[in-house]
């Protein structure tokens, strides 16, 4: 199953656009699935039909009666709503939904909240750790103070599409709805923080340290605890969502101000970050250590707590570039569409879905967004522009370190390549090691690309042999004269590493 989504390409719809669903998706890259519209992205109903749409979400406003009408008079053929039906169905069969279909049972909720726990170890990241501030040890800590993000209960969600429901709604009560705001960004119910409390969570894992919580937004207070404690640990957020757009990747000028003054007072500060993209660090040169927790789930405290206290030595690396300001941003000015034919709102109470979302559509405007950086999209932006970073794309530190040697590339229908991993350091650990690839000059390509990597689990001074197989596909590039992929003869430098901007070894080699 894929989904269309609800942006307009090219002038069509995603949901429209023949050359998307019908000749990429469908032909060119042999998807036998179906292909539905994300949610409120059908707009048509012969137009979408043919261009390859076999199911609209929500409801049925163009694919129900009108799609039957659209048959009886001739508008879509039979044969193309047979394709619709058959696509459907032989994913239904293919996933063994027929052969095993679902049987109500008692979820096995303790099972879920492991599971998400163990997610969100792996993903959470250090950026930041000055003279081994982390991780924390009860017998070298007597003190150590919380402050800021609702830390005391709970941790923040995202909006829209990625929020999730806390049981009994959220520990943390949502704010007066502003002026002007969308209140389709958080589908219609704002910030939800999921009951998992880092002060509970760290005060287990230190039972002997005095751990405590100062709410920050008195910069007194705040200021005078941190000097009192050992150890501060500052936790900023930044709520998004599908439905919105932020006006910064900095957080915002209170949160700013309250890190730079606990860091004034504290140089053993930590910041833990809770946001759903790259944040802005004005701060960084003052903070002994940050950490990118991201949204980590219903579990999330429980997983930091765990990376804080060492019991988990974090693995989790960027999958996206942090910049050094907005200015290093492809587009750090906004394109901001026309106001609508009718104003935004949520569904009202009890108001028939389907009808919602075909009116809102109807009111959705159109606007264009050039996007000029063509291939050097995401970190190939900041490579080929060479500029400097606040942390690449990759990157990720742990409580050891790694050291990387004997590469070797073997060429074939894919490419072998080899080399060895070390845990240098004091602590096991996972490395993720990465493989990339620069193609030749004449491809016109940005500087590399990612073609592969390596989840390594090591235990103090252990070494392995890692090998990546790099599909010979994934070097190749778009002619748009022959509308085909192909590869560029000539040399190629294989390189590979701990990061995008930490690639110890390097290999040419001539592909044909």
């Amino acid at each position: 199953m894929r989904s269309c989504a609800l942006i307009r390409v090219g002038g069509d719809y995603a949901c429209e656009n023949s050359y998307l669903l019908n000749d990429v998706l469908k032909k060119d890259f042999h998807f036998q699935g179906f292909v539905l519209s994300d949610w409120g992205g059908t707009h048509s109903t012969a137009k979408a039909s043919h261009a390859g749409l076999d199911e609209e979400q929500p409801g049925s406003t163009f694919f129900g009666d009108e799609l039957a009408k659209a048959v009886q008079n001739g508008d879509v053929s039979q044969d193309e709503l047979n394709d619709h039906v058959h696509r459907i169905l032989r994913t239904i069969f293919a996933s063994g939904f027929f052969d095993h279909p679902v049987v109500k049972q008692v979820p096995d909720v303790e099972g879920g909240y492991a599971v998400a726990q163990t997610i969100a170890e792996k993903s959470i990241v250090l950026l930041k750790n000055t003279r081994d501030l982390l991780p924390l040890e009860a017998a070298k800590v007597h003190s150590v103070v919380l402050i800021g993000g609702h830390a005391d209960v709970g941790v923040l969600t995202g909006g829209g599409s990625a929020q999730v429901d806390a049981p009994g709604g959220s520990v943390v009560p949502p704010p007066p709805a502003q002026p002007g705001a969308n209140p389709m960004a958080g589908v219609g119910r704002g910030n939800t923080w999921l009951p998992s409390s880092p002060l509970r969570s760290l005060t287990a894992k230190l039972p002997s340290v005095k751990v405590s919580y100062v709410a920050g937004d008195d910069l007194a207070a705040a200021n005078s605890s941190a000097k009192a404690a050992d150890v501060v640990i500052v936790f900023g957020y930044q709520h998004e969502s599908e439905g919105m757009d932020l006006a910064s990747l900095s957080l915002d000028d209170a949160q700013n101000k309250l890190i730079e003054t606990v860091a004034a007072a504290n140089s053993k500060t930590i910041v833990v970050l809770e946001t759903g993209s790259p944040a802005t660090m004005p701060w960084i040169d003052h903070v002994g250590a940050v950490v990118e927790a991201w949204y980590p789930g219903i579990r999330g405290a429980e997983a930091l707590a765990n990376i804080l206290t060492g019991q988990v030595n974090p693995s989790g690396k960027l999958a996206v570039t942090f910049p050094k300001s907005d200015a290093d941003l492809p587009h750090p000015t906004l394109v901001l569409p026309p106001p609508a034919s009718q104003p935004r709102r949520a569904p009202a109470p009890g108001e028939d879905i389907s009808s919602f979302m075909a009116a809102r559509a109807k009111g959705l405007p159109a606007f264009e967004t050039y996007y000029d950086e063509k291939l050097k999209a995401g970190y190939k932006w900041y490579d080929a522009e060479k500029k400097q970073v606040l942390f690449p794309f990759g990157f990720g530190l742990s409580y050891t370190t790694y050291a990387y040697s004997a590469l070797t590339v073997k060429s074939g229908d894919t490419l072998a390549v080899s080399f060895t991993v070390k845990n240098t350091g004091s602590h096991a650990g996972t490395e993720i090691a990465q493989v990339y690839a620069a193609l030749p000059d004449s491809a016109g390509e940005p500087p590399k690309r990612l073609v592969g990597w390596a989840r390594v689990e090591l235990g103090t001074g252990e070494s392995k042999q890692v090998t990546v197989s790099v599909d010979r596909d994934r070097l190749t590039v778009y002619d748009e004269a022959t509308d085909a992929f192909k590869h560029v003869p000539g040399s190629y430098n294989i390189l590979a590493g701990g990061s995008s901007q930490s690639l110890p070894l390097h290999q040419e080699l001539t592909l044909q």
